[in-house]
Formats: C-alpha cells, sequence, structure tokens
C-alpha cells in the first residue's frame, strides 16, 4: 500500500511493504535517519529527511528546507545538530556553501551561515575529524575551500586552492575538476580526486595555521580513469577510490601521506557494452565489504570482499532498481542499503546478509525528485 501526503508545503510519502517481525516484545522501534540531498526544479523542493522503520513497515521522506537551489550534497555533525550543504550553481564567485542548525524534534532547518564557495558547481562536502573545518570540492571551477567552523556553527572561509592541467580525455578533462575532498582518519591530510587532471593530491593539514592547506604530493592515475570519489579503511591504510570514466574500482595503499597501487578491479560483468559512470563507493559499517555504484547503461551496485590472501574480488553485482544510481549509503548496523537513483526519481532498499555482504531488493520504495546523496545521521 502506498500513501503520499502533502502537509504544509512538506511532502511526506510512505510505502508499506513486508514489515520486519520484532524478536523482543515492548521495545522501541528502530528507525533508520538520513538526510537526502536533491537537484532542484521548484521553490517547494529541497534537502530532504528520510526515516526508515522496517519493524512498522515505514518508509517515509519529507522536505525538511525548501527554497533551496541544487542541494546535491549534505553531511552533518556526529550529534546532528548541525547540518552543512551546498548549492551547486555556477555564477560569481561560484556556488554557496551554508551551515544550518536542525532539532530533532522539529520538521525543518534554519540557517546559520552562508558563504561563496569560490568555485563552480560546488559538488562534495567534507568535515575534518574532529568537526571544526568544512572543505568544499568545487567540480566545475577546478578548485576547493576550506571554512572554519565555530561552535555555533558559523563558517570562516579560510583558503581556497586552485588546480590546474588537463588530461587525455579532451570532452571532459580539458580542464580540472575537483570531485571530491576526504580527510584521513588522523586528520593529518586531505585527499583532493581531481577528475580532469587525473591525479589525486594530497595535501598537509595543519589546524593551527591561518592557511592549513600545503600541497604534499600528488598521485597520478591511469590516463583517463577519472578520479571521483574515495573512502578509507578503518586503518587509514588503504584507499578505495572510484575511477568514473573507466568504471574501476582502485585499491591504493596510503602510508603517511603516500600513495601506492595495489589492485584495479573493473565494475563491469563480462561483455558488458555501453556506458559507464561509476559513481559513489562505500564501505559496509563492520568493514567487511565494499561497495560501488556504476550508472550510464549498468545501473548496478558491486558488492566486493577481501579474499584470505588479503586480495579484494567480487561478491556480487546487482541490479540497483532503478536509473542512475549516483549514490547510496548503508544503515549503521549493516543491515539495510538505500539506493538513490537521480533519473528514476526514487530510494529503494535492498536487505545485507551481514555475514556475506550480499544484497537483495525489498519492495521498500520511496519517491523523491532526482535524488542524489544520502548522508546517514546518528553516527
Amino acid at each position: 500500500m502506498n500513501k503520499n501526503l502533502f502537509l504544509a508545503g512538506i511532502l511526506a510519502a510512505t510505502f508499506a511493504c513486508s514489515p520486519e517481525k520484532s524478536t523482543e516484545m515492548n521495545t522501541t522501534p528502530t528507525t533508520y535517519t538520513f538526510l537526502v540531498g536533491t537537484y532542484t526544479d521548484e521553490e517547494t523542493q529541497g534537502l530532504n529527511q528520510l526515516d526508515f522503520t522496517p519493524s512498522e513497515n515505514k518508509l517515509e521522506i519529507r522536505t525538511i528546507y525548501p527554497g533551496i537551489q541544487n542541494p546535491s550534497f549534505v553531511v552533518a555533525n556526529s550529534a546532528g545538530d548541525k547540518v552543512f550543504t551546498l548549492e551547486e550553481i555556477g555564477n560569481v564567485p561560484g556556488g554557496n556553501i551554508i551551515s544550518l542548525s536542525r532539532a530533532s524534534d522539529k520538521p525543518a532547518l534554519s540557517k546559520i551561515s552562508e558563504l561563496p564557495s569560490f568555485g563552480d558547481h560546488p559538488c562534495y562536502l567534507a568535515l575534518s575529524p574532529d568537526e571544526k573545518f568544512l572543505t568544499a570540492a568545487n567540480y566545475s571551477g577546478g578548485n576547493f575551500s576550506v571554512y572554519k567552523i565555530d561552535e555555533l556553527g558559523e563558517l570562516t572561509h579560510l583558503q581556497t586552492i586552485q588546480h590546474e592541467g588537463s588530461s587525455v580525455n579532451k570532452g571532459r578533462q580539458s580542464s580540472p575538476h575537483v570531485h571530491s575532498t576526504v580527510f584521513s582518519p588522523d586528520g593529518k591530510f586531505l585527499l583532493v580526486a581531481d577528475l580532469g587532471t587525473d591525479e589525486v593530491y594530497v595535501y598537509d593539514f595543519d589546524a593551527n595555521s591561518s592557511e592549513p592547506l600545503t600541497l604534499n604530493n600528488a598521485y597520478k592515475v591511469t590516463p583517463g580513469d577519472g578520479p571521483r570519489h574515495l573512502v578509507f579503511s578503518p586503518d587509514g591504510k588503504e584507499i578505495m577510490l572510484v575511477q568514473e570514466m573507466t568504471a574501476v574500482l582502485e585499491i591504493l595503499s596510503f602510508d603517511d601521506g603516500k600513495i601506492s597501487p595495489k589492485q584495479r578491479i573493473s565494475l563491469l560483468s563480462d561483455g558488458f557494452t555501453g556506458g559507464v559512470g561509476a559513481a559513489e563507493v562505500r564501505l559496509s559499517p563492520d568493514g567487511k565489504n565494499i561497495y560501488v555504484s556504476n550508472r550510464g547503461d549498468a545501473n548496478t551496485i558491486s558488492v566486493i570482499s577481501k579474499n584470505t590472501s588479503g586480495e579484494y574480488e567480487f561478491t556480487q553485482q546487482i541490479s540497483s532498481g532503478g536509473i542512475m544510481p549516483r549514490n547510496f549509503n548503508l544503515t549503521s548496523d549493516g543491515k539495510y542499503l538505500l539506493a538513490a537513483h537521480q533519473a528514476s526519481d526514487d530510494i529503494i532498499v535492498f536487505g545485507r546478509d551481514v555475514e556475506t555482504g550480499m544484497l537483495t531488493q525489498t519492495d521498500w520504495k520511496v519517491s523523491v525528485h532526482s535524488p542524489v546523496y544520502l548522508f546517514r545521521l546518528g553516527d
């Protein structure tokens, strides 16, 4: 049974499926909450909040910050009371970076501060491990900015670094395109993936400096790869890097700021022909599995695990259940994976086997306009 409610400018959708039975009596149902970044066409659209309560058969989504242009990326601090988003737009001096306050008992966000991104089309945000700094990647601008966050959530711009260069694909790599900025787990380094120059830049991060970032080195990927997103292993010794244009997951070692190659894994099935666009990479909360999405004509999610020899191999490749799985995320307990589809305007829930990491598509599905990022609250 599906229900769609429109209440006071807030879009809410509830989809009922086969409920998950609780094994204990009188226990509080588990609700998983995500912030949802989107592309927008109307004033009523914007940032959303998704609540998923399997035992009560509920998957609900509502707009909590309308009237914002293309908030395609969103993060929050660990307490969940400060939210940071962007407007992926191109103008002078670029897009916008916005900090917001959030109260769990109120169905809306309120703005704290707004600053330029100092580059066109910001597309990625990252909080430092101590949650005192925010970085923003500007895709079209080919640069990235860093901001200081005060105790109230107010942003202060500290530094913008411009990349230069190009690579072999003249259609997409004629100039820099910074696609992500990721802090190392210890907060000593910031890694910046540039699709346009085919490099991952490693910057030293000094929290006590007025300009905290200094280039340490740059790692060249295979020409034409187009590095997009990356994650660190829990111990910070490995990097899982998505190469967007070749649909490859690259495993890299990371030692005191230095990157070296370990393994390349194609995300394409044997005999596949068509367009590709590898997008997101995530680790399961238990660290057992790597998950990677691929768009284009593939529309898949790949499940990858480490074998007994220490190398990574495919566990599963499954249809994402929609069109253009730009982003996805897992619940904090690793029981579910939610896939957001930019082109089919939906978010689909998969069950995850916590032993094998394998996915099974469920009947849970919710509609929302152009969902392109899922941020898990409650960590």
